[in-house]
């Protein structure tokens, strides 16, 4: 098993008080604490490598260029891309999407077509669609929920007909915490020739995720969720699919040639990088990969899926508790009585436990479970037992003064 104890000590954040209680993270769903390393990472790049990337002749430039592209070979290891030129640096999950949907919408969709998403789906993974719904005019498909919230797969497969292009889908719902049956969603598209793309954002900190036995055509996940800072993330593609798709933004880097007549684009993955790249955040990023890998992302898996079982356990002790949903990755949603969930949050920040409250930019999803929000708490490698029970008696606490 980890050593919490000395895992705590890479995270400075976790040793303050708030409103004069130890803090209690419980918010990693939203966003992950940043450990020494990839904090050094950050000051170490700015005070001795600072340079812009790539065609630089001289030493800085040039070992700037070399851990960047480093980066992008922990990231084609971490998820056992094929080739390297294969990951695309984004500013996170949102652009990966938006990028897809822009550049593969721009060259494989036209009027009619069809992308099937789902009821569970993260605003990031509906908005970019409808955008291209307006622009184009495609039509979206959800996939209903069950009564017990998980994916109708029956319905998924009867949406399928020669309309339907793209696939776009969680791999671990944000809200419900619950890890969808993917690699039967993709081999089912698959079957009718349709390429999928996975929303990794709540799954590669916590699980592993290998492309090559998912067969994902497209995945895209956000640094800031495992470890990493913010504004970086990663869109993983197959070449072929990168090949046939538009760039999605000019300008510098995204170009072998210039002449007012006609722009030739560069080849994979800097036709889809356009202008000055944020290398910081990508080495840094690598250097939180590394942080995840000297522990092992088995072990991760094992502490927080241990979490959260006993968190299950303490919470259903509560009078009045419900519990959204079949949690069984990092992340908890729930509400107690007719508490409701901005006045839990409020309370509990008081007690020094930062959870989350709302809809999770999930409003479908929550419209469709008849709710107003939920009070949600998730789990990082820093977390322990101690932290639950702590989050369970500051609960009971709330819950009695509204009796």
């Amino acid at each position: 098993m980890p050593d919490i104890l000395n895992i705590r000590k890479e995270f400075p954040i976790l040793e303050q008080q708030v409103h004069g209680k130890p803090l209690i993270y419980l918010d990693n769903a939203a966003t992950t604490q940043k450990p020494r390393c990839v904090i050094d990472a950050i000051s170490e790049a700015y005070t001795t490598i600072n340079a812009n990337v790539h065609r630089g002749v001289h030493y800085l430039s040039q070992k700037a260029t070399e851990q960047f592209e480093e980066a992008r070979e922990k990231v084609r290891s971490f998820i056992n891309a094929t080739h390297s030129h294969e990951i695309i640096f984004t500013r996170g999950t949102t652009e990966g999407i938006n990028l897809l949907a822009t550049s593969f919408g721009n060259t494989s969709l036209k009027k009619g077509d069809e992308v099937i998403i789902s009821t569970m789906e993260h605003h990031s993974n509906i908005v970019p669609w409808q955008l291209l719904q307006q622009r184009i005019g495609i039509n979206l498909r959800i996939v209903p929920l069950k009564e017990d919230t998980a994916l109708d797969m029956d319905a998924y497969r009867s949406l399928f007909n020669n309309r339907t292009k793209l696939v776009s889908i969680t791999h671990v719902s944000n809200v419900l915490g619950s890890t969808n049956p993917i690699k039967e969603c993709i081999e089912i598209a698959h079957s009718h020739s349709v390429p999928v793309l996975v929303d990794a954002a709540q799954s590669i900190p916590h699980i592993k995720v290998d492309v090559s036995v998912l067969d994902a055509d497209f995945l895209a996940f956000s640094g800031h969720k495992i470890y990493a800072p913010t504004g970086i993330g990663v869109l993983y593609g197959k070449e072929k699919w990168l090949n046939m798709m538009q760039p999605y933004h000019g300008g510098g880097e995204m170009i072998q040639s210039v002449r007012f007549e006609h722009t030739t684009f560069n080849e994979l993955p800097y036709k889809f990088e356009a202008g000055t790249p944020d290398y910081v955040g990508a080495i840094a990023l690598g250097k939180a990969l590394d942080f995840v890998n000297s522990i092992g992302i088995e072990t991760i898996a094992q502490h927080e899926q241990q979490l959260t079982k006993y968190a299950l356990q303490q919470l259903k002790t509560i009078e009045k508790m419900r519990i959204l949903g079949q949690p069984d990755s990092s992340a908890i949603s729930f509400l107690v009585g007719d508490i409701h969930p901005a006045d839990m949050g409020t309370l509990l920040d008081h007690l020094g436990i930062a959870i989350r409250t709302g809809h999770h930019c999930a409003q479908p999803l929550i419209d469709h479970l008849g709710i107003p929000g939920t009070v949600r708490a998730s789990f990082a490698i820093y977390n322990s037992i101690e932290d639950i029970d702590i989050l369970v008696e500051g609960i009971k606490r709330i819950a009695r003064m509204f009796e």
